[in-house]
């Protein structure tokens, strides 16, 4: 069986009843999450509600006690190898107490999260026992939900186990109900979202919530074969899964294996469990279409059922049903009457189209339109050539960032609207195969019936790979084979059909990245006992290093390998003699005639612009012609389908039934339809095409920042992503940008331009420059390297483009470990400075990483008053995210030359051009609207200031010219260059300017780009302003404190909300052995005109993730205490203010600690007579027992023992409370 129940209720907030059991001082930790938003530029932060009603915290703690010489006679071994010591025991007395509250109160459901249970479950079996005795109806431990390293989503998992698996269990009993006793001696299997089968008595919610998309990947993995081919066939063809249904479309991919991630999102809750690799995009039938700023948008809000697409006859509205309607895609005379409020009339189809007339007047009465006059039937298309660019996209990153090569593969097509999408998906990506299973509207439902039988087992581990652990691990994983075999064998299945994969999951000494690899795989019916020799002969490592290069295109040389889990599979697969029944067949000479069109109907032909006759095949007829071919233009009807073959395609029935599609040429990607140009002046704007490229840049820029993600090697930019990654037009203007950190968006443009200016005509092919300095070089800080990759037109030399990347660096020198000195005075003092650095020559073709290395170690350097500058202090991340950067650039470069071959360079840059002029289009609009709203004269004015927590004044005057649609912001009376480090750079302000500017277009699918700053002049105080300092002052905190106060200070001049946070709440600690460790922590969000601020999250210009609190004691000597909101913080009024956190951490060896922070002063301001939010306040407990406040920037050397407590700001409230 499969079902949807645990997906719906995860998706309505409809589970049961849940308390979660924690460790005391983290009843917030999974409020919290990761502190990231999951929209940057959403002011009004959504988040869905936590999975639980309570909380009850238990006072137990353990600690990770993993260097020897730190080891007590007492502490213990745990599962993973890493050592223990319990700091204090669950008192069972007290959860009593609680946890009977809570039972009291009708709560049936546990949760049991606490700290590094994942290799002590002790205490949590402990809590079970408690819970059990007092009638919890469902108990679940994360030790056995998912025994992984990282608390917050073994946390979510947990939660959604507890949650979910009641409902599922209810709905089971009920479904059985049905039957009386006719279902007592029948086996029932679910669906699970690893795409195996489970019995009911071990079918849990966490492992359900993608059964439905699974159940398709198993459909067309066990039936997707060409016309030559058997599903006996040892070399399966590679195959992407297309299934695109009314509110989303699922992707995927199978090369004859299936591909497991351990960690996904779903409705914002991570869970961790083994599930297929699939993607999802919010684009399908029902994905609403909209037009804005001379952009079609598709999507991502849904029609959904209720009241549905226009056509539905229930008042709903344009969707991408309603566009397939209206090009003749859909045949309203194959579908029962069921619309209407009556729910007895056909679709229809003139209430489609004039809906379409309407917004086609809208279109050609537009700017955007640039007096192009569109039918409605080209406006339908265009709708549907974007929806299908967004569906593409996922797919692109499902294949091409893994190194495979997308035209290879076959597109199975299946869902309910799938088919209709086939031709054009497969054409759009180069792809010359599709394959349509005979029940493609419901092949998530009848891969069921072809799925495996599975148990999925797996322990944590901390071991090194290496000869003398090998024998260890073997013994592991035959243990917990034997266990996953008996699991199946006691489910009535038969030993000898049991089948066990081996896997560890491996990842290089310290990075995150862990890799799933493969071992061998067992006979059918072999013990596992008995293959421990070979398990511990087989060179995992080996296999781990090739599979690391392939996906992240380098291997770290000289790093030991890690295992974090070992996991085996034990499946017994159903038995499939039948080759015709599931795909292709022997090859066949016979010539089988068609059968005759059912009848004919009228279809939209885009490229030629109009209609045409075309024939209509039911499929239950091709089935009495197997192996006949036809040739397109045609549909065919399935019962659960429509299937769209485009012209140019020739269809082959299958023995099956199942359909093969084949395009007439070559594999070629498929060139839309621009007239061809000289010169980019002449390429003509087309509104639809633009849509498309908007979605083409942005996809680029994604795919850089996975790549970069995926091969760097640090925590800032690998785990925390403080990266982030973007195009950028001959002019060094900013085209398009992945949604990473706002505070370096609008400044990397600066970088690029001052490198276009720097270097002039001494640029070749293949060059790549490097540079951070902040007030030279349009840098941020110093620790944010900025990579740049200049791309040539070969026939011109000219430069045509640039790709580029900006990162986090761990550490790039200067007087305090981590490169963010709270008490620097000069830029000196905060770390290497690169002007201008050709980090590969062109002409070389090599990375210099001699010299790169002596710049960043500043050999023979000295500062302002001659002393020896201090170099960095991780040379090896250092270059290992260089060169990361350096990658992540190359995969921009080929995407985007792959872009100008399919286009032509002329049609491409002219569209880099359109799509800012589509942002200023945007800008210059929400600018008159505002300047009406705020009933401003002809030329207003807006102001608004605040100060910095040494009173240095921020101010700003906007003026807006509704002649011109234009501002101007000056900051002129900000106050002078101040002998500390939150100077800031002119290429941060810009940043903060271009955000704003982003956030005030509420829910516009709109890239950020240099057109937002187009209509902006901004002024600057002259040189030696906080604002504009000169070129040896220290600015490390301009970049991540003073940047959120000109974020406030330029959204209270609009009056758009309440002030954040204000800060970033930077801390470092380490030392000379331990290295460096750098986290920003969260705040209260700031209220709005109709929303109460989030609590516990990151604001404005910075998103980046906090350490895992399991990670972070594993890597370094310290203990969480506490992680919790603090209560209270957030501003009152009729929207409150959002919580800031406490987090307080106590440090185990002798350590440096820094910290730089802001709004210790000043509280965040409220807004329409709002109260503000309470000032942090940082604090640390000395030995001895005396407390002090550090103030708001210090750094300090701390003893064991000793305690940091930071309270973070709240956020403003917006209006007078009640």
């Amino acid at each position: 069986m499969g079902t949807t129940v645990a997906t719906n209720a995860l998706l309505e907030r409809q589970g049961e009843r849940t308390v979660l059991v924690t460790n005391k001082g983290f009843h917030d930790l999974l409020y919290i999450g990761n502190q990231s938003r999951p929209k940057i530029f959403d002011l009004e932060i959504h988040m869905p509600d936590t999975l639980y009603d309570s909380v009850v915290e238990v006072d137990e703690r353990l600690q990770i006690v993993n260097e020897e010489k730190n080891r007590l006679p007492t502490d213990e071994k745990g599962i993973s190898g890493d050592y223990i010591r319990v700091i204090k025991e669950l008192d069972v007395e007290d959860l009593t107490t609680r946890l009977q509250a809570a039972r009291d109160d009708g709560v049936e459901s546990v949760a049991i999260v606490l700290l590094h249970s994942y290799t002590f479950p002790r205490h949590e079996q402990q809590v079970r026992d408690v819970a059990i005795k007092l009638g919890f109806t469902q108990v679940s431990l994360s030790s056995e939900v998912m025994p992984m390293v990282k608390a917050v989503p073994r946390g979510f998992t947990t939660c959604a186990d507890a949650y979910l698996t009641p409902v599922i269990k209810k709905y089971v009993a009920s479904f059985c109900a049905g039957f009386g006793e006719g279902l007592d001696q029948v086996n029932i299997s679910f669906m699970q979202s690893d795409g195996g089968l489970a019995r009911m008595k071990h079918f849990h919610g966490h492992r359900a919530i993608l059964s439905g998309p699974a159940g398709g990947v198993v459909g067309y993995a066990r039936t997707t074969r060409p016309p030559e081919t058997s599903i006996a066939a040892s070399a399966p063809p590679a195959v992407i899964g297309f299934d695109m249904g009314g509110t989303s479309t699922d992707v995927s991919r199978f090369d004859g294996k299936f591909e497991h991630v351990l960690e996904s999102v779903t409705a914002n809750v991570t869970v961790r469990a083994p599930q297929l690799d699939i993607q999802t995009v919010a684009a399908g039938g029902g994905s609403r279409l909209f037009y804005k700023n001379g952009l079609f948008l598709v999507g991502p809000e849904s029609v959904r059922a209720h009241p549905g697409p226009v056509c539905y006859r229930k008042n709903g509205y344009l969707s991408v049903t309603d566009a397939n309607l209206v090009t003749g895609r859909i045949l309203p005379d194959f579908f029962p009457k069921i619309f209407g409020p009556n729910e007895d009339e056909p679709l229809d189809v003139a209430g489609s189209r004039k809906a379409f007339e309407a917004l086609t007047t809208e279109i050609n009465s537009s700017a955007g339109a640039k007096g192009s006059q569109y039918t409605v039937e080209e406006v339908a298309s265009g709708f549907l050539r974007v929806a299908n660019e967004a569906m593409c996209r996922p797919i692109r990153n499902l294949t091409q960032m893994k190194g495979y090569d997308i035209s290879s593969h076959i597109l199975a097509c299946f869902g309910g609207a799938g088919p209709q999408h086939a031709c054009s998906i497969a054409k759009a990506l180069g792809m010359s195969k599709v394959y349509i299973h005979r029940y493609s509207g419901i092949l998530s439902a009848y891969g069921l019936s072809v799925a495996d039988s599975v148990v999925d087992k797996q322990l944590p581990s901390s071991a090194e790979y290496n000869a003398s652990t090998k024998a260890a691990l073997a013994n592991s994983l035959t243990q917990i084979g034997e266990e996953a075999q008996n699991e199946l064998v006691a489910d009535g299945f038969q030993r000898e059909d049991v089948q066990i994969q081996y896997f560890l999951n491996m990842r290089y000494e310290g990075t995150d990245s862990a890799v799933m690899t493969h071992g061998p795989m067992g006979a059918k019916g072999e013990a596992p006992s008995t293959t421990a020799s070979a398990l511990a002969a087989f060179d995992f490592e080996d296999t781990f290093v090739k599979k690391y290069q392939r996906e992240f295109g380098f291997v770290l040389q000289n790093r030991s390998v890690i295992i974090d889990d070992i996991r085996v599979r034990a499946t017994v697969s159903p038995d499939l003699k039948d080759p015709t029944a599931t795909g292709g067949i022997a090859k066949s000479t016979d010539t089988i005639e068609p059968c005759a069109p059912h009848s004919t109907t009228k279809f939209y032909f885009e490229q030629e612009k109009k209609w045409q006759e075309i024939p209509v095949y039911l499929h239950e007829e091709l089935m009495q012609k197997r192996g006949a071919k036809y040739s397109g233009p045609s549909i065919i009807m399935q019962g659960t389908a429509t299937v769209v073959v485009e012209a140019d395609w020739e269809v082959q029935v299958m023995p099956s039934g199942d359909l093969f599609l084949v395009f007439g040429a070559e594999p070629t990607k498929e060139p839309e339809k621009v007239a061809p140009a000289l010169r980019t002046e002449e390429v003509p704007l087309d509104p639809i095409q633009l849509s498309v490229f908007s979605h083409r840049f942005m996809g680029i820029a994604e795919q850089m920042g996975r790549t970069l993600a995926r091969t760097s090697v640090s925590v800032n930019i690998k785990e925390r992503l403080d990266f982030s990654c973007a195009l950028f037009g001959p002019d060094g203007g900013l085209v398009a940008n992945a949604p990473h950190l706002p505070v370096h968006l609008g400044a990397m443009q600066q970088a690029v331009r001052h490198q276009l200016k720097f270097w002039k005509d001494d640029l070749t092919d293949g060059d790549v420059l490097v540079s951070n300095h902040p007030q030279l070089a349009g840098g941020s800080h110093l620790p944010d390297i900025t990579v740049i990759t200049p791309v040539f037109d070969q026939a011109t030399s000219k430069i045509e483009f640039f790709v580029a990347s900006r990162g986090h660096h761990a550490d790039i020198g200067g007087i305090s470990p981590g490169s963010m000195p709270p008490l620097s005075k000069s830029l000196s003092e905060e770390g290497a400075a690169i002007v201008a650095f050709k980090l590969v020559d062109g002409k070389v073709g090599e990375f210099r990483e001699k010299e790169i290395t002596d710049i960043l170690q500043q050999k023979g350097r000295v500062d302002d008053l001659g002393r020896p500058c201090i170099g960095t202090r991780n040379l090896r991340d250092n270059l290992s995210d260089l060169r990361a950067q350096v990658a992540a650039n190359r995969r921009g470069v080929v995407l985007m030359n792959e872009l100008c071959v399919e286009y032509s360079l002329p049609v491409v840059t002219a569209y880099m051009d359109y799509i800012q002029q589509a942002a200023e289009f945007a800008v210059r609009n929400m600018l008159h609207e505002f300047s009406l709203q705020r009933k401003l004269p002809e030329i207003g004015v807006v102001q608004s200031e605040d100060f910095m927590d040494d009173g240095t004044r921020i101010a700003l005057k906007i003026t807006i010219d509704r002649r011109s649609n234009s501002a101007v912001f000056d900051f002129a009376g900000t106050g002078p260059e101040v002998f500390g480090n939150v100077n800031t750079p002119p290429a941060v302000t810009y940043s903060a300017i271009i955000y704003c500017l982003r956030c005030l277009l509420p829910g516009e699918d709109l890239p950020l780009n240099q057109g937002c700053l187009t209509p902006i002049e901004v002024r600057f105080p002259s040189e030696g302003s906080i604002l504009n300092p000169s070129s040896n002052a220290a600015v490390v905190g301009g970049n991540v404190l003073t940047s959120q106060r000109i974020t406030d200070v330029i959204l209270k001049a609009f009056g758009t909300c309440a002030a954040s946070q204000g800060c970033m709440n930077n801390l470092t600690f380490g030392s000379a052995t331990l290295g460096g460790y750098y986290e920003t922590i969260a705040g209260g969000a700031g209220a709005g005109p109709s929303w109460h601020g989030r609590s516990g999250i990151h604001t404005h210009m910075t998103n980046t993730r906090i350490t895992d609190p399991e990670i972070l004691e594993k890597r370094f000597p310290v203990l969480l205490r506490a992680f919790h909101l603090r209560e209270g913080s957030g501003g009152a009024g009729k929207f409150r203010g959002g919580d800031g956190v406490v987090r307080e951490i106590e440090f185990l060896e002798n350590m440096t600690v820094s910290i730089l922070s802001e709004r210790r002063a000043f509280q965040p301001y409220g807004m329409e007579g709002g109260a503000p939010g309470a000032r942090g306040i940082n604090l640390l407990k000395r030995q001895g027992g005396r407390t002090v406040n550090l103030g708001g920037k210090n750094t300090v050397d701390v003893l064991p023992g000793e305690v940091l407590t930071l309270y973070t700001p709240g956020g403003g409230g917006f209006g007078a409370a009640y």
